[in-house]
Protein backbone atom coordinates (compact mmCIF):
# COMPACT_ATOMS: atom_id res chain seq x y z
CA UNK A 1 0.00 0.00 0.00
CA UNK A 2 2.86 2.40 0.80
CA UNK A 3 4.44 1.84 -2.63
CA UNK A 4 1.12 2.45 -4.36
CA UNK A 5 0.60 5.64 -2.35
CA UNK A 6 4.07 6.87 -3.33
CA UNK A 7 3.26 6.26 -7.00
CA UNK A 8 -0.04 8.12 -6.55
CA UNK A 9 1.79 11.09 -5.01
CA UNK A 10 4.47 11.08 -7.72
CA UNK A 11 1.81 11.30 -10.43
CA UNK A 12 -0.89 13.19 -8.52
CA UNK A 13 1.14 16.21 -7.36
CA UNK A 14 2.28 17.32 -10.87
CA UNK A 15 -1.15 16.53 -12.34
CA UNK A 16 -2.88 18.56 -9.63
CA UNK A 17 -0.44 21.46 -10.05
CA UNK A 18 -0.81 21.60 -13.84
CA UNK A 19 -4.62 21.51 -13.58
CA UNK A 20 -4.53 24.18 -10.86
CA UNK A 21 -2.19 26.37 -12.92
CA UNK A 22 -4.26 26.16 -16.11
CA UNK A 23 -7.56 26.94 -14.39
CA UNK A 24 -5.97 29.74 -12.37
CA UNK A 25 -4.69 31.20 -15.65
CA UNK A 26 -8.19 31.17 -17.13
CA UNK A 27 -9.56 32.64 -13.90
CA UNK A 28 -7.07 35.49 -14.12
CA UNK A 29 -8.07 36.17 -17.75
CA UNK A 30 -11.70 36.20 -16.61
CA UNK A 31 -10.92 38.93 -14.08
CA UNK A 32 -11.21 36.71 -10.96
CA UNK A 33 -14.98 36.92 -11.35
CA UNK A 34 -16.71 33.67 -10.33
CA UNK A 35 -19.71 34.06 -12.63
CA UNK A 36 -17.47 34.71 -15.64
CA UNK A 37 -15.39 31.65 -14.79
CA UNK A 38 -18.57 29.59 -14.52
CA UNK A 39 -19.68 30.83 -17.93
CA UNK A 40 -16.25 30.06 -19.38
CA UNK A 41 -16.41 26.53 -17.94
CA UNK A 42 -19.87 26.08 -19.43
CA UNK A 43 -18.77 27.24 -22.88
CA UNK A 44 -15.64 25.07 -22.76
CA UNK A 45 -17.06 22.00 -21.03
CA UNK A 46 -15.56 19.77 -23.73
CA UNK A 47 -12.04 21.02 -23.03
CA UNK A 48 -11.59 19.61 -19.52
CA UNK A 49 -13.76 16.49 -19.44
CA UNK A 50 -10.70 14.58 -18.22
CA UNK A 51 -10.81 16.49 -14.91
CA UNK A 52 -14.46 15.66 -14.34
CA UNK A 53 -13.64 12.03 -15.10
CA UNK A 54 -10.73 12.12 -12.62
CA UNK A 55 -12.88 13.63 -9.85
CA UNK A 56 -15.56 10.98 -10.32
CA UNK A 57 -12.98 8.21 -10.49
CA UNK A 58 -11.43 9.47 -7.25
CA UNK A 59 -14.76 9.38 -5.44
CA UNK A 60 -15.42 5.83 -6.69
CA UNK A 61 -11.98 4.72 -5.50
CA UNK A 62 -12.42 6.16 -2.02
CA UNK A 63 -16.02 4.98 -1.73
CA UNK A 64 -15.17 1.51 -3.02
CA UNK A 65 -12.47 1.15 -0.39
CA UNK A 66 -15.08 1.63 2.33
CA UNK A 67 -17.93 -0.36 0.77
CA UNK A 68 -16.35 -3.22 -1.17
CA UNK A 69 -13.23 -3.88 0.92
CA UNK A 70 -11.78 -5.90 -1.99
CA UNK A 71 -8.00 -5.81 -2.74
CA UNK A 72 -8.63 -6.53 -6.44
CA UNK A 73 -10.85 -3.45 -6.72
CA UNK A 74 -8.25 -1.26 -5.01
CA UNK A 75 -5.50 -2.42 -7.38
CA UNK A 76 -7.57 -2.08 -10.54
CA UNK A 77 -8.81 1.38 -9.52
CA UNK A 78 -5.27 2.53 -8.71
CA UNK A 79 -3.99 1.49 -12.15
CA UNK A 80 -6.85 3.30 -13.89
CA UNK A 81 -6.21 6.41 -11.80
CA UNK A 82 -2.48 6.35 -12.57
CA UNK A 83 -3.20 6.19 -16.29
CA UNK A 84 -5.67 9.07 -15.95
CA UNK A 85 -3.12 11.20 -14.06
CA UNK A 86 -0.52 10.53 -16.75
CA UNK A 87 -2.97 11.69 -19.43
CA UNK A 88 -3.71 14.84 -17.38
CA UNK A 89 0.00 15.63 -17.08
CA UNK A 90 0.49 15.29 -20.84
CA UNK A 91 -2.66 17.25 -21.78
CA UNK A 92 -2.09 20.15 -19.39
CA UNK A 93 1.58 20.48 -20.28
CA UNK A 94 0.44 20.89 -23.87
CA UNK A 95 -2.27 23.39 -22.89
CA UNK A 96 0.31 25.41 -20.97
CA UNK A 97 2.50 25.66 -24.07
CA UNK A 98 -0.46 26.60 -26.27
CA UNK A 99 -1.85 29.27 -23.94
CA UNK A 100 1.01 31.74 -23.91
CA UNK A 101 -0.39 34.93 -25.47
CA UNK A 102 -0.86 36.46 -22.04
CA UNK A 103 0.89 34.15 -19.53
CA UNK A 104 -0.30 33.62 -15.98
CA UNK A 105 1.14 36.28 -13.69
CA UNK A 106 1.89 35.06 -10.19
CA UNK A 107 0.65 38.22 -8.50
CA UNK A 108 0.27 38.35 -4.71
CA UNK A 109 -3.44 37.68 -5.22
CA UNK A 110 -2.75 34.54 -7.25
CA UNK A 111 -0.26 33.34 -4.63
CA UNK A 112 -2.87 33.81 -1.90
CA UNK A 113 -5.45 31.87 -3.93
CA UNK A 114 -2.97 29.06 -4.59
CA UNK A 115 -2.29 28.87 -0.83
CA UNK A 116 -6.03 28.71 -0.10
CA UNK A 117 -6.47 26.07 -2.80
CA UNK A 118 -3.82 23.90 -1.11
CA UNK A 119 -5.46 24.42 2.29
CA UNK A 120 -8.79 23.25 0.82
CA UNK A 121 -7.03 20.16 -0.54
CA UNK A 122 -5.50 19.38 2.86
CA UNK A 123 -8.84 19.79 4.62
CA UNK A 124 -10.38 17.33 2.18
CA UNK A 125 -7.57 14.88 3.03
CA UNK A 126 -7.74 15.16 6.80
CA UNK A 127 -11.52 14.93 7.24
CA UNK A 128 -12.16 11.70 5.25
CA UNK A 129 -8.91 10.17 6.55
CA UNK A 130 -10.14 10.63 10.12
CA UNK A 131 -13.58 9.25 9.26
CA UNK A 132 -12.17 6.19 7.54
CA UNK A 133 -9.67 5.64 10.34
CA UNK A 134 -12.41 5.68 12.97
CA UNK A 135 -14.36 3.10 11.01
CA UNK A 136 -11.36 0.83 11.22
CA UNK A 137 -11.29 0.29 7.46
CA UNK A 138 -7.96 2.04 6.95
CA UNK A 139 -5.50 3.71 9.19
CA UNK A 140 -4.29 7.15 8.14
CA UNK A 141 -1.15 5.54 6.70
CA UNK A 142 -3.30 3.22 4.63
CA UNK A 143 -5.56 5.93 3.25
CA UNK A 144 -6.19 5.44 -0.55
CA UNK A 145 -4.15 8.41 -1.81
CA UNK A 146 -4.77 7.53 -5.45
CA UNK A 147 -8.48 8.32 -5.07
CA UNK A 148 -7.73 11.47 -3.12
CA UNK A 149 -5.18 12.76 -5.68
CA UNK A 150 -7.55 12.04 -8.56
CA UNK A 151 -10.38 13.85 -6.77
CA UNK A 152 -8.46 17.03 -5.88
CA UNK A 153 -6.92 17.12 -9.36
CA UNK A 154 -10.35 16.99 -10.97
CA UNK A 155 -11.76 19.54 -8.56
CA UNK A 156 -9.26 22.15 -9.74
CA UNK A 157 -12.11 23.08 -12.07
CA UNK A 158 -13.75 24.73 -9.05
CA UNK A 159 -11.21 25.15 -6.23
CA UNK A 160 -9.97 28.51 -7.57
CA UNK A 161 -13.51 29.91 -7.24
CA UNK A 162 -13.81 28.48 -3.73
CA UNK A 163 -10.44 30.02 -2.83
CA UNK A 164 -11.55 33.33 -4.30
CA UNK A 165 -14.70 33.28 -2.15
CA UNK A 166 -12.78 32.35 0.99
CA UNK A 167 -10.20 35.08 0.33
CA UNK A 168 -12.74 37.80 -0.44
CA UNK A 169 -12.45 39.60 2.94
CA UNK A 170 -8.64 39.45 2.70
CA UNK A 171 -8.63 40.77 -0.86
CA UNK A 172 -11.00 43.59 0.06
CA UNK A 173 -8.75 44.58 2.93
CA UNK A 174 -5.64 44.51 0.75
CA UNK A 175 -7.34 46.46 -2.06
CA UNK A 176 -8.75 49.05 0.35
CA UNK A 177 -5.28 49.59 1.82
CA UNK A 178 -3.72 50.21 -1.61
CA UNK A 179 -6.65 52.34 -2.80
CA UNK A 180 -6.48 54.54 0.30
CA UNK A 181 -2.73 54.89 -0.17
CA UNK A 182 -3.27 55.97 -3.81
CA UNK A 183 -5.87 58.51 -2.69
CA UNK A 184 -3.41 59.83 -0.13
CA UNK A 185 -0.75 60.29 -2.82
CA UNK A 186 -3.21 62.18 -5.03
CA UNK A 187 -4.17 64.46 -2.14
CA UNK A 188 -0.50 65.25 -1.62
CA UNK A 189 -0.38 66.51 -5.23
CA UNK A 190 -3.20 69.11 -5.28
CA UNK A 191 -1.84 70.89 -8.37
CA UNK A 192 -1.96 67.73 -10.48
CA UNK A 193 -4.43 67.94 -13.41
CA UNK A 194 -6.16 64.61 -14.00
CA UNK A 195 -7.65 63.70 -17.38
CA UNK A 196 -9.87 60.65 -17.65
CA UNK A 197 -10.02 58.82 -20.99
CA UNK A 198 -12.65 56.21 -21.76
CA UNK A 199 -14.38 54.65 -24.75
CA UNK A 200 -15.48 51.32 -26.14
CA UNK A 201 -12.42 51.45 -28.41
CA UNK A 202 -9.65 53.94 -29.18
CA UNK A 203 -9.08 55.01 -25.57
CA UNK A 204 -5.59 53.51 -25.30
CA UNK A 205 -4.54 55.13 -28.58
CA UNK A 206 -5.96 58.53 -27.55
CA UNK A 207 -4.14 58.24 -24.22
CA UNK A 208 -0.74 57.68 -25.80
CA UNK A 209 -1.29 60.29 -28.54
CA UNK A 210 -2.23 62.79 -25.86
CA UNK A 211 0.93 61.95 -23.92
CA UNK A 212 3.05 62.72 -26.98
CA UNK A 213 1.38 66.08 -27.52
CA UNK A 214 1.19 67.28 -23.90
CA UNK A 215 4.89 66.60 -23.34
CA UNK A 216 5.56 69.68 -25.44
CA UNK A 217 4.66 71.79 -22.45
CA UNK A 218 3.97 69.59 -19.41
CA UNK A 219 5.46 66.76 -17.36
CA UNK A 220 2.98 63.96 -18.00
CA UNK A 221 2.21 60.56 -16.49
CA UNK A 222 -0.09 58.10 -18.26
CA UNK A 223 -1.34 54.72 -17.14
CA UNK A 224 0.99 52.20 -18.88
CA UNK A 225 -0.12 49.62 -21.45
CA UNK A 226 -3.81 48.85 -20.80
CA UNK A 227 -3.78 49.57 -17.06
CA UNK A 228 -7.40 50.73 -16.96
CA UNK A 229 -8.87 48.91 -13.94
CA UNK A 230 -8.98 50.27 -10.37
CA UNK A 231 -5.98 48.23 -9.28
CA UNK A 232 -4.10 49.05 -12.48
CA UNK A 233 -4.63 52.76 -11.80
CA UNK A 234 -3.65 52.29 -8.15
CA UNK A 235 -0.40 50.57 -9.19
CA UNK A 236 0.35 53.45 -11.58
CA UNK A 237 -0.18 56.09 -8.89
CA UNK A 238 1.77 54.29 -6.16
CA UNK A 239 4.65 53.24 -8.39
CA UNK A 240 5.08 56.04 -10.92
CA UNK A 241 3.44 59.30 -9.79
CA UNK A 242 6.03 61.92 -8.70
CA UNK A 243 5.56 65.43 -7.30
CA UNK A 244 7.07 66.82 -10.52
CA UNK A 245 4.21 65.51 -12.65
CA UNK A 246 1.76 68.17 -13.80
CA UNK A 247 -0.77 66.05 -15.69
CA UNK A 248 -1.99 62.50 -15.11
CA UNK A 249 -3.79 60.89 -18.06
CA UNK A 250 -5.84 58.02 -16.67
CA UNK A 251 -7.32 55.40 -18.99
CA UNK A 252 -10.64 54.05 -17.71
CA UNK A 253 -11.96 50.67 -18.83
CA UNK A 254 -15.17 48.88 -17.93
CA UNK A 255 -17.05 45.65 -18.55
CA UNK A 256 -19.96 46.31 -16.17
CA UNK A 257 -22.16 49.28 -15.30
CA UNK A 258 -20.66 51.36 -12.49
CA UNK A 259 -17.00 50.56 -13.15
CA UNK A 260 -16.19 53.97 -14.70
CA UNK A 261 -17.80 55.66 -11.70
CA UNK A 262 -15.61 53.55 -9.43
CA UNK A 263 -12.50 54.82 -11.22
CA UNK A 264 -13.77 58.42 -11.11
CA UNK A 265 -14.38 58.13 -7.36
CA UNK A 266 -10.76 57.02 -7.06
CA UNK A 267 -8.97 59.72 -9.10
CA UNK A 268 -11.59 62.54 -9.38
CA UNK A 269 -10.75 63.68 -12.95
CA UNK A 270 -10.74 67.38 -13.79
CA UNK A 271 -11.34 66.79 -17.51
CA UNK A 272 -12.60 63.84 -19.50
CA UNK A 273 -12.54 62.36 -23.01
CA UNK A 274 -15.12 59.90 -24.33
CA UNK A 275 -13.41 58.57 -27.45
CA UNK A 276 -16.19 56.28 -28.62
CA UNK A 277 -19.21 54.24 -27.69
CA UNK A 278 -20.03 51.00 -29.50
CA UNK A 279 -20.89 47.31 -29.19
CA UNK A 280 -18.00 46.04 -27.09
CA UNK A 281 -18.26 43.60 -24.14
CA UNK A 282 -21.95 43.16 -24.83
CA UNK A 283 -21.88 39.79 -23.10
CA UNK A 284 -21.17 41.51 -19.76
CA UNK A 285 -22.89 44.87 -20.30
CA UNK A 286 -26.03 43.23 -21.64
CA UNK A 287 -27.09 46.10 -23.91
CA UNK A 288 -25.79 49.11 -25.80
CA UNK A 289 -27.83 51.31 -23.43
CA UNK A 290 -25.78 50.04 -20.50
CA UNK A 291 -22.57 50.79 -22.41
CA UNK A 292 -23.72 54.35 -23.11
CA UNK A 293 -24.70 54.86 -19.49
CA UNK A 294 -21.37 53.52 -18.24
CA UNK A 295 -19.18 55.64 -20.53
CA UNK A 296 -21.09 58.76 -19.54
CA UNK A 297 -20.31 58.08 -15.88
CA UNK A 298 -17.10 59.95 -16.72
CA UNK A 299 -19.10 62.94 -18.00
CA UNK A 300 -21.10 63.03 -14.77
CA UNK A 301 -17.90 63.06 -12.70
CA UNK A 302 -16.32 66.13 -14.34
CA UNK A 303 -16.54 69.06 -11.87
CA UNK A 304 -17.68 72.58 -12.65
CA UNK A 305 -14.99 74.33 -14.67
CA UNK A 306 -13.68 71.10 -16.14
CA UNK A 307 -13.86 70.20 -19.82
CA UNK A 308 -15.60 67.24 -21.45
CA UNK A 309 -14.29 66.23 -24.89
CA UNK A 310 -16.59 64.12 -27.08
CA UNK A 311 -16.17 62.37 -30.41
CA UNK A 312 -18.77 64.26 -32.42
CA UNK A 313 -18.82 61.61 -35.15
CA UNK A 314 -19.99 58.83 -32.86
CA UNK A 315 -23.70 58.10 -33.24
CA UNK A 316 -24.12 56.64 -29.75
CA UNK A 317 -22.50 59.68 -28.12
CA UNK A 318 -24.83 61.97 -30.05
CA UNK A 319 -27.80 59.79 -29.08
CA UNK A 320 -26.81 60.04 -25.43
CA UNK A 321 -26.53 63.82 -25.62
CA UNK A 322 -29.97 64.06 -27.27
CA UNK A 323 -31.47 61.91 -24.52
CA UNK A 324 -29.87 64.09 -21.84
CA UNK A 325 -31.15 67.28 -23.47
CA UNK A 326 -34.62 65.78 -23.69
CA UNK A 327 -34.55 65.05 -19.97
CA UNK A 328 -33.05 68.52 -19.25
CA UNK A 329 -30.08 66.84 -17.59
CA UNK A 330 -27.04 69.03 -18.27
CA UNK A 331 -23.37 68.90 -17.29
CA UNK A 332 -21.53 71.46 -15.18
CA UNK A 333 -18.52 71.23 -17.53
CA UNK A 334 -18.37 72.75 -21.03
CA UNK A 335 -18.69 70.17 -23.81
CA UNK A 336 -16.11 70.33 -26.60
CA UNK A 337 -16.49 68.23 -29.74
CA UNK A 338 -13.98 66.93 -32.23
CA UNK A 339 -14.94 65.43 -35.58
CA UNK A 340 -14.09 64.87 -39.22
CA UNK A 341 -15.70 67.11 -41.83
CA UNK A 342 -18.51 69.46 -40.86
CA UNK A 343 -19.58 69.69 -37.26
CA UNK A 344 -19.08 71.54 -34.02
CA UNK A 345 -15.86 72.23 -32.16
CA UNK A 346 -12.58 70.93 -33.56
CA UNK A 347 -12.95 69.79 -37.17
CA UNK A 348 -10.63 67.82 -39.44
CA UNK A 349 -10.95 68.69 -43.13
CA UNK A 350 -9.20 68.03 -46.44
CA UNK A 351 -8.11 64.55 -45.27
CA UNK A 352 -5.68 62.77 -47.58
CA UNK A 353 -4.78 59.15 -46.80
CA UNK A 354 -2.16 56.99 -48.49
CA UNK A 355 -0.21 53.91 -47.54
CA UNK A 356 2.59 56.22 -46.41
CA UNK A 357 0.58 58.26 -43.91
CA UNK A 358 -2.20 60.81 -43.47
CA UNK A 359 -2.57 64.56 -43.91
CA UNK A 360 -5.41 66.71 -42.61
CA UNK A 361 -6.27 70.25 -41.59
CA UNK A 362 -7.51 71.08 -38.09
CA UNK A 363 -9.93 73.96 -37.62
CA UNK A 364 -10.26 75.04 -33.98
CA UNK A 365 -13.34 76.77 -32.47
CA UNK A 366 -11.27 79.94 -31.88
CA UNK A 367 -10.61 80.24 -35.63
CA UNK A 368 -7.07 78.90 -35.54
CA UNK A 369 -6.24 76.48 -38.36
CA UNK A 370 -3.23 74.28 -39.10
CA UNK A 371 -2.19 71.54 -41.55
CA UNK A 372 -0.92 68.29 -40.01
CA UNK A 373 0.78 65.18 -41.33
CA UNK A 374 1.42 61.91 -39.52
CA UNK A 375 2.75 58.43 -40.15
CA UNK A 376 -0.47 56.76 -39.02
CA UNK A 377 -2.76 55.44 -41.74
CA UNK A 378 -6.55 55.46 -41.74
CA UNK A 379 -9.49 57.74 -41.04
CA UNK A 380 -10.09 56.15 -37.65
CA UNK A 381 -6.64 57.35 -36.58
CA UNK A 382 -7.52 60.90 -37.63
CA UNK A 383 -10.44 61.06 -35.19
CA UNK A 384 -8.32 59.71 -32.32
CA UNK A 385 -5.49 62.18 -33.00
CA UNK A 386 -8.10 64.94 -33.27
CA UNK A 387 -9.20 64.18 -29.73
CA UNK A 388 -5.63 64.52 -28.48
CA UNK A 389 -5.13 67.76 -30.43
CA UNK A 390 -8.33 69.24 -29.00
CA UNK A 391 -7.28 68.53 -25.41
CA UNK A 392 -3.71 69.77 -25.91
CA UNK A 393 -4.90 72.99 -27.56
CA UNK A 394 -7.46 73.70 -24.83
CA UNK A 395 -4.67 73.21 -22.28
CA UNK A 396 -2.71 76.04 -23.84
CA UNK A 397 -0.59 74.58 -26.65
CA UNK A 398 -1.02 76.43 -30.00
CA UNK A 399 -1.87 74.29 -33.01
CA UNK A 400 1.36 75.35 -34.75
CA UNK A 401 3.40 73.94 -31.87
CA UNK A 402 1.60 70.60 -32.20
CA UNK A 403 2.64 69.95 -35.81
CA UNK A 404 5.98 68.33 -34.96
CA UNK A 405 4.69 66.14 -32.09
CA UNK A 406 1.79 64.95 -34.30
CA UNK A 407 4.38 63.93 -36.89
CA UNK A 408 6.22 62.01 -34.15
CA UNK A 409 3.16 60.00 -33.05
CA UNK A 410 3.85 56.27 -33.24
CA UNK A 411 1.40 53.41 -33.62
CA UNK A 412 0.32 51.88 -30.32
CA UNK A 413 1.55 48.25 -30.17
CA UNK A 414 -0.93 45.79 -31.72
CA UNK A 415 -3.26 48.61 -32.82
CA UNK A 416 -2.82 49.07 -36.59
CA UNK A 417 0.93 48.88 -36.02
CA UNK A 418 2.89 48.73 -39.29
CA UNK A 419 5.86 46.32 -39.34
CA UNK A 420 7.95 46.10 -42.50
CA UNK A 421 9.71 42.85 -43.36
CA UNK A 422 11.23 43.20 -46.80
CA UNK A 423 8.53 42.66 -49.41
CA UNK A 424 5.92 42.03 -46.68
CA UNK A 425 4.28 44.58 -44.37
CA UNK A 426 2.44 43.29 -41.32
CA UNK A 427 -0.40 45.49 -40.09
CA UNK A 428 -0.77 44.34 -36.50
CA UNK A 429 -4.25 45.08 -35.18
CA UNK A 430 -4.26 41.99 -32.98
CA UNK A 431 -4.88 43.52 -29.55
CA UNK A 432 -8.59 43.90 -29.89
CA UNK A 433 -11.41 43.89 -32.38
CA UNK A 434 -14.88 45.39 -32.45
CA UNK A 435 -17.46 45.95 -35.19
CA UNK A 436 -16.47 49.55 -35.94
CA UNK A 437 -12.72 49.07 -35.50
CA UNK A 438 -12.63 45.93 -37.64
CA UNK A 439 -14.47 47.69 -40.47
CA UNK A 440 -12.02 50.61 -40.27
CA UNK A 441 -9.09 48.17 -40.30
CA UNK A 442 -10.08 46.40 -43.52
CA UNK A 443 -10.95 49.73 -45.15
CA UNK A 444 -7.43 50.90 -44.29
CA UNK A 445 -6.04 47.69 -45.77
CA UNK A 446 -7.93 48.52 -48.98
CA UNK A 447 -5.83 51.69 -49.32
CA UNK A 448 -2.63 49.69 -49.67
CA UNK A 449 -1.03 49.38 -53.10
CA UNK A 450 -0.26 45.67 -53.31
CA UNK A 451 -1.71 42.28 -52.40
CA UNK A 452 -3.98 42.67 -49.39
CA UNK A 453 -4.32 39.65 -47.09
CA UNK A 454 -6.55 39.48 -44.01
CA UNK A 455 -5.92 37.01 -41.17
CA UNK A 456 -8.61 36.97 -38.46
CA UNK A 457 -10.42 34.73 -35.96
CA UNK A 458 -13.29 37.22 -35.80
CA UNK A 459 -14.76 39.06 -32.83
CA UNK A 460 -15.90 37.90 -29.40
CA UNK A 461 -17.72 39.27 -26.33
CA UNK A 462 -20.55 40.64 -28.47
CA UNK A 463 -23.42 38.83 -26.78
CA UNK A 464 -26.36 37.40 -28.70
CA UNK A 465 -25.57 39.44 -31.82
CA UNK A 466 -22.00 38.16 -32.12
CA UNK A 467 -22.68 35.97 -35.16
CA UNK A 468 -24.42 38.83 -37.01
CA UNK A 469 -21.58 41.26 -36.28
CA UNK A 470 -19.08 38.71 -37.60
CA UNK A 471 -21.20 38.10 -40.70
CA UNK A 472 -21.25 41.85 -41.47
CA UNK A 473 -17.50 41.96 -40.91
CA UNK A 474 -17.19 39.29 -43.58
CA UNK A 475 -19.07 41.47 -46.08
CA UNK A 476 -16.73 44.41 -45.38
CA UNK A 477 -13.66 42.19 -45.69
CA UNK A 478 -14.81 40.80 -49.03
CA UNK A 479 -14.87 44.32 -50.50
CA UNK A 480 -11.38 45.21 -49.24
CA UNK A 481 -9.16 42.11 -49.46
CA UNK A 482 -7.50 39.96 -52.11
CA UNK A 483 -7.04 36.94 -49.85
CA UNK A 484 -8.77 36.10 -46.56
CA UNK A 485 -7.46 33.53 -44.08
CA UNK A 486 -9.80 32.68 -41.19
CA UNK A 487 -8.52 31.17 -37.94
CA UNK A 488 -10.81 28.66 -36.23
CA UNK A 489 -13.38 26.62 -38.11
CA UNK A 490 -16.48 26.91 -35.92
CA UNK A 491 -16.29 30.50 -34.70
CA UNK A 492 -15.55 31.93 -38.17
CA UNK A 493 -18.53 30.32 -39.92
CA UNK A 494 -20.57 33.59 -39.86
CA UNK A 495 -17.59 35.52 -41.31
CA UNK A 496 -17.24 32.96 -44.07
CA UNK A 497 -20.95 33.27 -44.82
CA UNK A 498 -20.68 37.06 -45.11
CA UNK A 499 -17.59 36.85 -47.33
CA UNK A 500 -19.15 34.40 -49.79
CA UNK A 501 -22.42 36.35 -49.89
CA UNK A 502 -20.48 39.15 -51.61
CA UNK A 503 -19.25 36.89 -54.38
CA UNK A 504 -15.71 36.69 -53.04
CA UNK A 505 -13.74 33.91 -54.85
CA UNK A 506 -13.90 30.83 -52.64
CA UNK A 507 -10.46 29.73 -53.81
CA UNK A 508 -9.01 32.86 -52.15
CA UNK A 509 -10.69 32.07 -48.82
CA UNK A 510 -8.96 29.55 -46.53
CA UNK A 511 -9.56 28.39 -42.96
CA UNK A 512 -6.82 27.37 -40.51
CA UNK A 513 -6.75 25.90 -37.03
CA UNK A 514 -4.18 28.39 -35.68
CA UNK A 515 -2.79 31.80 -36.57
CA UNK A 516 0.78 30.53 -37.12
CA UNK A 517 -0.38 28.31 -39.99
CA UNK A 518 -2.34 31.21 -41.49
CA UNK A 519 0.68 33.52 -41.35
CA UNK A 520 2.92 30.87 -42.93
CA UNK A 521 0.40 30.45 -45.73
CA UNK A 522 0.23 34.24 -46.26
CA UNK A 523 4.01 34.42 -46.60
CA UNK A 524 3.92 31.52 -49.07
CA UNK A 525 1.42 33.19 -51.44
CA UNK A 526 3.27 33.94 -54.68
CA UNK A 527 2.92 37.44 -56.12
CA UNK A 528 5.01 40.14 -57.79
CA UNK A 529 3.29 42.75 -55.63
CA UNK A 530 4.23 43.95 -52.15
CA UNK A 531 2.17 41.99 -49.59
CA UNK A 532 0.19 43.68 -46.82
CA UNK A 533 -0.97 41.23 -44.14
CA UNK A 534 -3.57 42.53 -41.67
CA UNK A 535 -3.72 40.62 -38.38
CA UNK A 536 -7.17 41.60 -37.18
CA UNK A 537 -7.79 40.45 -33.62
CA UNK A 538 -6.05 37.65 -31.76
CA UNK A 539 -8.37 35.85 -29.37
CA UNK A 540 -7.12 35.65 -25.77
CA UNK A 541 -6.17 32.29 -24.29
CA UNK A 542 -9.57 31.86 -22.62
CA UNK A 543 -11.13 31.75 -26.10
Amino acid sequence: MIVRNLISLALGIPAMWLALRFNMHMFQLNGYINREQNEWLRRNSHLQWILRFAAGLGLIRMGGTVVLKQPWFDMAADILIWLTLIVIILVYRLLREMNSKKPLKFTPRVKRMVASDIVICLVLLIVPAIIIGRDGVRTLAGFPLSGYMAFITGMQLHFNKWANTVNRPIEKGVNDHYINDAKRILKENPDLTIIGVTGSYGKTSVKFYLETLLRQKYRVLVTPESYNTPMGVVITIRKFLKPAHEIFVCEMGARYVGEIKELCDLVHPHHGIIASIGPQHLDTFGSIENIKKTKFELAEAIPEGGMLFLNGDNEYINEMLSERKGSKQVYDSPVLYYSQGSGRGYRASDIKISNHGTEFTVNAPDGESERFSMKLVGGHNVINVMGAIAVAHELGIPLAELRIPVRKIQSVPHRMEMKNHGDVTIIDDAFNSNPIGSKAAVETLALMDGMRILITPGMVELGEDEAEYNRKFGTYAADCCDRIFLVGRKHTEPIKEGILSKGFPEKHLEVFDNVQDAISRAYAVKTDQHKYILLENDLPDNY
